[in-house]
Formats: structure tokens, sequence, C-alpha cells
């Protein structure tokens, strides 16, 4: 259920922080006041694409703000655990600056629109105008009836097999085209990885076999420096210089005299232990003397291999390094032309995609047939309710013998608008009033029939009552106080027969401030509602007998 709603420089909205009730409330107010707005913000904060003028004029950037409640155990809480967000509420926030950037935010933490519109799914189901004329593509009938079966997930999966079938099918239909041209390719693969193959190449050995070669290739100057620093401390006096024994005898000699001067302690001590360090090193230098060889012979085997390595790299156009996904890529490539050129292989391959798909398309096919049934069943009784006494509503399903990504149907709505009239396509029959009735109905009877693990816990109509009045609009208010019992219902209206139905209301208008018009929102009390009921039914002026009648819609007469 949506909690609280803030809104900053969106369009002529400056400030406006709002909190929602449950049940079925109704956003009313003159035509132009900026009625939906509010629902256009919300549409924002759930992910939907914008640009810069959603701005308010002289403002840096647009806020949108809403908070959710998070049902323990739920599948928004779920979803919020599995992305790694908090999970004790559910806050969307959205940013959108003076030059059209903008930045979303979940729980405050940075997100994308993919996770907001993927998340908005569990929260809110927004139903405008343009919802209706979307019925009218064979697209928007078939997502509509898969939606309501629960098979979107199975739909993607058909759609993928029949892809993959696809793809098998031509592959078959090229390598039967182009047979000489495959062979000739494989030819040249097959060479290309055994070369590859042949190499033996390793990432921890070819780095091995550069240090190896870098050590043996300056081996003579290796042997020459370690042989000078040995020299230097072990040859007593030479040229002059200190060596070890005579800093050993040095440093003897030092800790003799502490005994008659304890201040040559310290020096004392600092040149016992550089003398250990240089003793240490003496023996290391030994031990790396008598390690290190002179070995022609294996610098010459090192050289030959690392060229062998480069020139091999060279000739593919990578570093030695990426040979090993090489050699993968053309193992991989040779398969699939090896493949290619079995036609036996290829059919197999084709039959097997093709078996899958149909197994698939087939579960969609019976879950469609289903849910249609009993989808063109209540619709048709929610008509008799509408105002269409004796029509009926269909969605047929005509069989696909060759399949597509559809599936092994196509979904088409049909209607007839009176008893005894044939059922012809929805898009070649309904008027704008049928096609607005036909749609709410459709709208409404999907809301309820959604679990309640699977339901959004908030359903917004903007003002889809465009086109019915009198009795209609009565029995329209009645069906969305009803669905307002289990789910939290907001309703944009111009209708005061659907506003009185309302279990609270709200209006919105416009008002002038420092020269800049602004958008307000007024929430009613029982007095106030008869007043704006009255406004509804009569126009500016209100009349007692307008406010007696607005009284009585409101069950207070």
């Amino acid at each position: 259920m949506l909690l609280r709603l803030l809104v900053r420089d969106f369009v002529i909205v400056d400030r406006l922080e709002l909190e929602f009730g449950s049940g079925f409330g109704a956003l009313t107010g003159e035509t132009g006041a900026g009625k939906s707005i509010l629902v256009d913000a919300l549409s924002l904060a759930l992910g939907e694409r914008t640009d810069s003028s959603v701005v308010r004029s002289g403002a840096e950037r647009a806020e949108i703000s809403a908070e959710f409640d998070v049902a323990p155990g739920g599948v928004l809480e779920a979803w919020l655990r599995t992305n790694d967000y908090d999970t004790e509420a559910c806050l969307l926030r959205r940013v959108i600056d003076s030059a059209g950037r903008s930045r979303a935010y979940i729980n405050g933490a940075a997100a994308t629109l993919g996770q907001m519109r993927e998340l908005a799914d569990f929260l809110a189901d927004i139903h405008g105008q343009n919802t209706h004329h979307s019925l009218l593509r064979v697209d928007a009938q078939r997502s509509l009836l898969d939606t309501h079966a629960g098979a979107q997930a199975l739909a993607r999966e058909v759609a993928a097999a029949y892809g993959a079938w696809r793809a098998a099918r031509e592959a078959r239909q090229a390598a039967e085209k182009d047979v000489e041209a495959t062979l000739r390719e494989r030819e040249l693969l097959e060479w290309q990885v055994k070369e590859l193959v042949a190499l033996g190449f390793d990432a921890a050995e070819w780095q091995e076999t550069e240090q190896e070669q870098r050590r043996l290739g300056n081996a003579n100057a290796l042997l020459e420096g370690a042989g000078m620093a040995l020299a230097a401390l072990q040859d007593e006096g030479a040229g002059g210089a200190a060596s070890l024994p005579l800093l050993q005898h040095a440093g003897a000699r030092l800790a003799e005299l502490t005994d008659f001067d304890p201040a040559l302690g310290e020096a004392a001590q600092l040149f016992e232990t550089a003398l250990i360090q240089l003793e240490e090193s003496a023996l290391a230098l030994r031990r790396y003397q008598d390690r290190l060889e002179l070995d022609p012979a294996r610098l010459n085997e090192l050289d030959r291999r690392i060229d062998a390595v480069t020139q091999m790299a060279r000739k593919h156009r990578v570093t030695p390094e990426e040979l090993p996904d090489l050699l993968q890529r053309l193992q991989a490539l040779l398969a699939e032309l090896t493949l290619r050129a079995d036609p036996v292989a290829l059919a197999e391959r084709e039959g097997k995609a093709e078996a899958a798909f149909r197994q698939m398309a087939k579960q969609l096919s019976a879950l469609r047939a289903k849910t249609a049934t009993a989808l063109s069943a209540a619709v048709t009784a929610g008509m008799q309710e509408l105002a269409m006494a004796g029509g009926c509503f269909q969605i047929a399903l005509e069989a696909l013998p060759e399949g597509a990504s559809c599936g092994l149907e196509t979904v088409e709505f049909r209607v007839s608008g009176n008893a005894g009239q044939p059922l012809r396509a929805l898009a070649k029959v309904a008027s704008g009033g049928e096609l607005s009735r036909i749609g709410l109905a459709l709208q409404v009877i999907a809301s309820q029939a959604k679990s309640e693990k699977l339901a959004a816990g908030t359903l917004i109509f903007d003002e889809v009552d465009v086109g019915i009045g009198g009795r209609v609009a009565e029995i329209v208010g009645r069906m969305l106080r009803e669905l307002g019992k289990s789910r939290q219902v907001l309703c944009v209206t111009h209708l005061p027969q659907v506003a009185a139905q309302a279990d609270w209301q709200w209006s919105i208008a416009k008002e002038t401030r420092d020269g800049a018009t602004t958008s307000a929102v007024s929430v009613l009390d029982q007095q106030a509602r008869v007043g704006e009921i009255a406004r509804m039914l009569g126009g500016e002026k209100i009349t007692p007998t307008s406010l007696r009648h607005a009284a009585e819609m409101l069950g207070l007469g």
C-alpha cells in the first residue's frame, strides 16, 4: 500500500507531501487543476522515463519520493532482500535535473530504472485513459491474457525457444546451400587448432619461461655483480677497502672499549647489527654463486620457445596471454562447422529445438485457453452491469500450426454490443464509450482475479471513466468501492457518481502565489465533500438543490 508521496518542483507542483489511507480514494478537481500530475509523479517514482520538461519552471530539479509498506514474508520483501536492499521499508526516490539527467534510488541506495520498474510490479498497477486504446493492439491483448493467466514468464520462454528453433533451421538451410565453403573454412580451422594445440601454451609456464630467460640472458652480469660484492666483503684489505674481517675486528674492539665508556654502547650495538647483516649477505652471495650457472644450451632453448609463442600470437593478432582463449574460440567454431557439414546432425538438432518449442507452447496454449474462457465470461457479466445488456465478450484463440514467437495461436478480443449481433474484432466495432466500459471491466476484473501473493497493493485509475455517466457511472463507483475492500484504490475522476462512492476524497486545485501558478491538494472532510460533489454535479454555481443531491449521494441525506 502507498503510504506517502512527496513531490517537489514537478510541473506546476512546488511542494506536496501527502499521506494516503486504505480503501477507495477519489481525486477530484476542475479540469486542468493537475489531478493527473500526482499520477504522473508516482509513475516516475515507479521507473517511467522522462525528460527535463517535468522540472517546474525556474527550479533546478524535480524530486519525487514514494513510500510503500512492506508485508513480512511477501514477494516485495523477498525482492528487496535478493537485490541487497533494506527490507524495513520500501522508499523509491527519483531526481530529474533541468538538463534532463535522472537519478533513481531504492531505500537510499542507487538503483537503475529497470530495477524500479521491476519493483513496481509488486507495488502499483496504473490504468490510464490510454490503457483502453492499447486494447486495440493485438500484442496488448495477448499480453493482458498472459498476465491474467500468470503466464508471462512461460510466454518469454516460448519466444526464446522459437528463436532457438528458427536459428537451428536457418543453420541447416545455410549448410545445405554452401557445403563447399563450409568444408574449406573447416579445413583452415582444423589447421589453426592443430598449430595451437601443438604449441602447448600454458599461461603459468609462459611466465616462468620469461623469468628464466631473463635470468639466463643476464647470467654474466649477475655473476659479476655478486662476485664483486662478495670480494669487497671477503678480500681482507683489498685496495684499502673495508673488508668483512676488518669490520669484525673493529666490532670486537668497540665491544671491549664499552667497558671503559658505556657511552660507546649504542654505537657498538648498531655496528654489531650491521656486521650481522653483512655476514648474512656474504653467505647469501656465496649460495647464489653456487646456484647460478651459465647454460647457453638452456638459454637457446628458452629463446626458441619465446620466439615460437611470440610468432604464433603475432600471426593471430593477439597477445601471448590470449592464446588459450583463442584456442577455445576456434575449437568451438570448428565444432559448429563440423556440425554444419553433417546434415543429419543439423536436422537432429533442429528437430530437438522444434520439439522443445512445441512442448512449452502447448503448455502456454492450455493456460491461455483456460483463462480465455473464464475471463470472457467475467467481462461479459461485467458488460451487463455497464449498460451493455445483451452484449458479449470473447477472447478468440486462432491456431497457428507452424507456430510463431507468440506460441501456437493468435489472441483476439471480440465483442458484440447487443444481443443477436455477431462477435467481431474489438478494434472494428467498439465505440469510444463501449471501449472505455469494456476496458474498465477488464481492468477491474483482472485486478480482482490476481492472487493476493502476486497482486500489487495499490491500484490507480486515471480518468478511466471518460465516456460514461449516469447509472453506469454509479455502477463503476460501486465496483471500485468493492475493489477497495481488499486493495488500496486511487481514482482520478470527474464523475460525482464515482467520487461519492469513495471512502475518502481529495480536491486538487490551481492557485497563484507570487505570480506563479501551482497545484494544491485539499483533504476533504464530510462537509467539504458535499460541496465538492455539488460542484461536480452543477458546475461553479452551487445551489441548495445540488447540495442536497450531493448529500444524498454521499448517504447523508
